[in-house]
This record gives structure tokens, sequence and C-alpha cells, in this order.
């Protein structure tokens, strides 16, 4: 790719101890100064239980957000769709649609904790179905004028349609999120929606090279059913933090990111680690495959074009927010990559590049000019 664009992944998960209504306001509070940094994009995640994920309405959040921000776009990520009635699900996008003045993307995808499921009664082997039927239905009911009428085992639509439209002539952005499985992809593809990787999962040996295989799911899945589908669309997730070098990034992040590893990606079947020095060295095992990328501006650009590499490109990276580091060097570290690492790959230093090399080429002619006068 050309030219790569940025955003953020705000789950969003916080340790517990927190007030979590605090931890409301400082998400918002963080979607305001990624505005101000030039950030495209947040996405915002949807959880009901295991306490770090307290966001249980994405939409709520997300209308609170436009008000505190003018240009950043805002995204589901992910209303998980088998908890969901579609037409509530379409009907809220397309009320967002509005509300946002045409900054909101739909992203959807099946959801991921055991226990949210539980609580509704959900038979985990259903969810990747329900998706599907959920995702038909909603797409339906942005993209056409006909009635829809859907009976199923768990959801039923009687001569449907939504009262409000999507705002714009080109419809409302739709994505939808891919983890391992090609699942994912196949539907993003099925549907010509942005397909939005969640990176690469903490286990052992897993690295970048997991997202490789993904893209390829998409395109077949979108030439089976007619589409073409743009890897300037896809989105990438990963953790990120940038630093004054390695080391300092290490010492801002490794007692956070033990503390997720053993607190709640273990809930997730992740294996804990004993000790800060354990902890330090499987952190850096992550960083040096790729799969997350931590250190110094100079470094932090490597990776990224690593990253790019090892895929085959994708549009637009997401930085993960998470409670890693403390409030002053995660806010540091976006800054830090919004001005230094970012504008490498988006295209901000063309012009200013271009002027300085040709008034430094003109200079450098001047002096051989004078230079040969003097002889």
């Amino acid at each position: 790719m050309d030219r790569i664009s940025f955003g953020a992944f705000l789950s969003p998960l916080h340790p517990l101890g927190e007030d979590p209504a605090l931890s409301l306001w400082r998400d918002l509070e963080l979607a305001q100064w990624l505005d101000q940094l030039g950030y495209e994009e947040l996405w915002v995640g949807e959880h009901h239980s295991a306490g770090w994920g307290t966001v249980s309405s994405p939409e709520l959040f997300i209308a609170t957000a436009a008000e505190r921000t003018r240009h950043i776009r805002l995204g589901t990520g992910v209303v998980s769709l088998p908890y969901h009635h579609p037409f509530m699900v379409a009907s809220r996008a397309v009320q967002l649609d509005h509300l946002t003045g045409g900054r909101f993307t739909l992203g959807v995808g099946a959801g991921s904790i055991p226990s949210d499921m539980h609580f509704l009664g959900i038979d985990p082997a259903d969810t990747r179905r329900r998706t599907a039927e959920s995702l038909d239905v909603i797409h339906r009911l942005l993209t056409g004028d006909e009635p829809v009428t859907r009976v199923t085992d768990w959801f039923e639509l009687h001569d449907a349609r939504l009262q409000l439209r999507p705002r714009g002539p080109a419809g409302l952005p739709l994505a939808v999120s891919s983890a391992v499985s090609p699942f994912g992809m196949r539907l993003a593809g099925q549907y010509g929606a942005a397909p939005l990787s969640f990176g690469v999962p903490p286990r052992p040996g897993s690295s970048v090279d997991d997202l490789a295989a993904q893209w390829q799911h998409a395109v077949d899945a979108a030439a089976e059913h007619g589409r073409v589908i743009d890897r300037a669309d896809w989105r990438v997730a990963l953790s990120v933090h940038v630093a004054e070098s390695r080391e300092r990034a290490l010492d801002d992040l490794v007692d956070g990111w033990m503390r997720y590893r053993n607190e709640y990606w273990a809930l997730l079947g992740t294996p804990p680690v004993h000790s800060r020095t354990e902890a330090r060295k499987a952190l850096s095992e992550l960083i040096d495959r790729r799969s997350t990328i931590v250190g110094s501006v100079d470094e932090c650009i490597d990776a990224v074009r690593d990253v790019q590499e090892a895929t085959g490109g994708f549009g637009r990276l997401l930085v993960n927010v998470l409670d890693w580091a403390d409030r002053e060097a995660m806010k540091r570290s976006f800054e830090l990559f919004a001005r230094f690492v970012a504008p490498r790959f988006n295209g901000a230093l063309n012009g200013v590049t271009a002027s300085y090399g040709w008034v430094s080429e003109q200079a450098r002619a001047q002096a051989r000019a004078q230079h040969s006068a003097a002889r």
C-alpha cells in the first residue's frame, strides 16, 4: 500500500479496581484527544461480563463521543449480532449515521465472550449462523427499498423497512470483524464490507504472519458473490506503544501487560506468566514477532513497515487502547505516534519533504555556481 491511515480501537478493557464510571469518562476524554491528534477513526466494543469491559452499548458511547469530537470517524467495534434483533441494529445504526453527521461506521461480529453468550442462553456453536442470518437482513434493510420478511428460530421480521434511510448517497459503511478463523473475512467479502482484523492473539508462537492468509478468504468470498474488495478498506488492530526507547517502553508496559495476561487473557485460555522477568521476556518475544509494536519512533516505523509487508498490505492500522501503561505514558505514546510515526505512512510529509529537497538542491546549485564564478 502506498498510503496507510491510522485510527484507534477501544475495546474498552480496564483492570479491576478503578471506578467504572470514571473509566467511561476517561475513555471519552481520550476520544477527544485522538480527534485533536488527527486519528481518523475510533472503534468502540461491546461487553457484558468479566468485569474488565463495561461498555455494554457502544452506540451510546459513540453518541456521546460524537458531541465531543469534530473530525474522527466513530465505529462499533463491534456490535455482537447474535445478541440483538437485526432490525434494531440497523435502526440504531442509521440514527447514529444522522446524529454524527455521517461519521459512523457499523462494525459487526459474532461476539467473543462465552459468559455473555451464557447470560443470553446462546449456544456458542450458533453464533456464526446467527451472525450470517442477521447480517443478511441488516444489509438488505440498509441498501434496499423493498420490505423484508424473515422468520428464523431466534428473530422474526414481517414487511420490515427502515423509516430513516442512510444519510449519504453511498449508504452506511459496514465492517465485519475477523479473528483467527476465515468466517469473518469471508462474510466481509460476501457483502463487500471492510474487514476488521483484531490482530494477533497473545498465544505462544503467534505472529503477524497469521494475518497474511486471512485476506485471500475475503477475496475469494467477494468473487463468489460478484464483488471486488479493496485492501485499502482492510483494518488491522494491533497493540502499539511509543516511547523514547524500547527499554523505556518496556518499563512503561510490563506491569500492566502482566496484569492483562494473568487476570484477563487467562479467562480466555492464555497461560499466565509468573514473574516480572518472565513477563518482560514474553512481551519482548511478541515485539520481535511483530505481534505487538513497541519501542522508539524509529523502531515503531520499522515495525509498521514490517507488518505491512508481512500481511501483503492493508489500508488502516488501528492502535489498541489498553491500560498497559499509566495514563500520561499512554497519551504520550499516542502523541508520538501521531507526530512522528503516522506521517511516514499517510503522506503528510510528502509536500514539506519535497519542498525541502528542492530548496536544498537549489542552494547547492547556487553554491556550485558561485564557486565556479570565483575561480
